[in-house]
């Protein structure tokens, strides 16, 4: 079915038969709820909680009931004639859920990106591919909103200025959009190129809402483990997620990053032009790259280069620095001719101190050395475990081999899709074999971006289908041992230099 005949109501008859079955009136253009107009046309962020709510619902329920619909048709046609016609039911569905994500910005949109790149289990194989392909649009292709309603957030933050003025000049047209803001590319008046990112009007308001509803999903959380801290969570989810929507606070983390790794052989953070960010600006080096769908179609050889510069940034950042960015969606990483990879967005970052660094470097040393009542001993000190005797440790230890045995396990393991679909299963999945021990657990806030940091890269990993012997790069951080892979001698050589110590933590076990 094409757009025009959707739009001209010349449809065939069996797509009006498909209507009836799922008992879903056709989208009126004009309602607010189903509307397809992009933010282009909008121009408008759909800020109220219960709107926000309603409106995904809505989007949802009504492309299940239309898929229902297509099933029950599918019954009176030709293998072939049912076949294409679910392919057109999925890939409608999943341009609907991009467009009406793309339009709620926001933490909403969040979802959608986390879920373009982790495998959907609650797909059909034959269908993930399309869902992702479409839902990957709002990691490069989100739509961005007209150059007049941002251009109303530059006048307010420079005070009335023209940004024409500010800046020597400034693109209308944005090149990236993504959650809570777009980015701009423009040019200062001494020649340097810049990416002006630019939040959205509007979103703070939005996000606030989506914030507001995260008590719910806690709430549910705990029902299915008691353990659970339920208003540390959600305080430590809020405070995250708005951290975002201050972009001075994302400059400075941003400077430090930037600053930790200044002439690293193959990491680059861009430079903040302090003088021109604000709270809802914020001005860095424009940096030139190849984004992650280009990446993905690399060698094999360079992907698995590319996929261990990001994990030694991802988890050596926690050791190196005591500072780590927790959002890994793959819009944040450029692969620049050079070949280094520059790392983009610092709005959700965490901190750590020594302590807990020495306690995490506890817990996989345990699990490293497969001692299953250390490992109790080591997550209980973490505060994952309040009562120890309640918990069989060889389960326990089991179940963390499930979690992260692809860098616990010394060899050479590629992460593929269903590693990161049995660590979905094995930490959320109720009918899984370790629920009843997970109900016996806890998490604490201080570990939730940490955990989040872990399984987004891993599901990165395996977009790229990146190889690599994760174990001994890890024990470079637990133990301090000599680095095994050309990438770790530079960066350890490049550590060294800066004075930062090669032992962060605990001895080697000489294993």
């Amino acid at each position: 079915m094409s757009r025009g005949e959707e739009k001209t109501g010349n449809r065939p008859e069996d797509d009006s038969a498909e209507e009836a079955a799922s008992g879903v009136a056709r989208p009126d253009p004009d309602s607010p709820l189903e509307s397809d107009r992009s933010p282009d046309e909008a121009g408008e962020i759909p800020a109220g909680r219960i709107g926000r709510t309603a409106k995904v619902s809505a989007t949802v329920g009504a492309q299940g009931a239309r898929y229902a619909g297509t099933k029950a048709v599918n019954l009176a046609r030709s293998p072939e004639k049912a076949q294409e016609k679910l392919e057109t039911r999925h890939l409608e569905a999943a341009m609907k859920m991009v467009s009406v994500l793309g339009e709620m910005k926001g933490a909403a949109m969040k979802m959608g990106q986390l879920a373009s790149f982790i495998d959907a289990d609650f797909l059909p194989p034959e269908f993930r591919e399309t869902y992702q392909e479409q839902l990957s649009k709002l990691r490069s292709k989100a739509p961005a909103m007209p150059w007049d309603k941002v251009k109303v957030v530059l006048e307010e933050e420079y005070d009335d200025q023209d940004p024409e003025k500010v800046f020597e000049h400034i693109e209308h047209e944005a090149f990236a959009a993504a959650s809570i803001g777009q980015v701009h590319r423009a040019r200062l008046h001494d020649g340097t190129e810049v990416a002006v990112k630019i939040q959205y009007p509007g979103v703070a308001d939005a996000l606030e809402s989506d914030m507001a509803n995260a008590g719910m999903l806690v709430r549910l959380a705990k029902a299915i483990a008691p353990g659970l801290d339920a208003k540390e969570i959600a305080e430590e989810l809020k405070e995250r997620t708005l951290e975002e929507l201050d972009y001075e606070f994302e400059a400075q983390n941003q400077r430090a990053f930037a600053r930790a790794y200044e002439d690293h052989p193959f990491i680059l953070v861009p430079k903040v032009h302090t003088s021109l960010s604000r709270r809802r600006v914020l001005v860095t080096d424009f940096v030139e790259g190849h984004g992650f769908d280009t990446i993905k179609e690399l060698p094999q050889e360079e992907r698995n280069i590319f996929g261990e510069i990001i994990f030694r940034f991802s988890f050596g950042s926690i050791y190196h620095l005591q500072h780590f960015n927790a959002d890994t969606h793959p819009g944040n990483y450029l692969l620049m001719p050079d070949g280094r990879v520059a790392f983009l967005d610092f709005g959700m970052t965490k901190k750590v101190t020594a302590g807990q660094i020495q306690m995490e470097q506890a817990v996989v040393d345990a699990a490293f050395r497969d001692d299953p009542d250390g490992l109790l001993t080591a997550l209980s000190d973490l505060g994952f475990i309040k009562n120890p005797g309640d918990i069989d440790a060889r389960r326990l230890l089991e179940h963390a081999k499930h979690v992260g045995g692809w860098y616990m396990e010394d060899a050479e393991i590629e992460i593929s899709a269903e590693r990161v679909m049995k660590m979905i299963e094995v930490t959320s999945d109720p009918r899984n074999e370790y629920f009843g021990m997970l109900r016996k657990e806890t998490l604490p806030a201080d570990e939730l971006l940490g955990r989040r940091m872990e399984s987004g890269l891993m599901a990165v990993l395996a977009q790229l289908g990146a190889k690599a012997n994760w174990h001994r790069i890890s024990r470079e951080w637990i133990y301090g041992d000599e680095p095994t892979t050309v990438l770790g001698r530079a960066e350890w050589d490049y550590f060294e230099d800066k004075g930062v110590q090669r032992v962060p933590g605990i001895a080697s076990p000489g294993n």
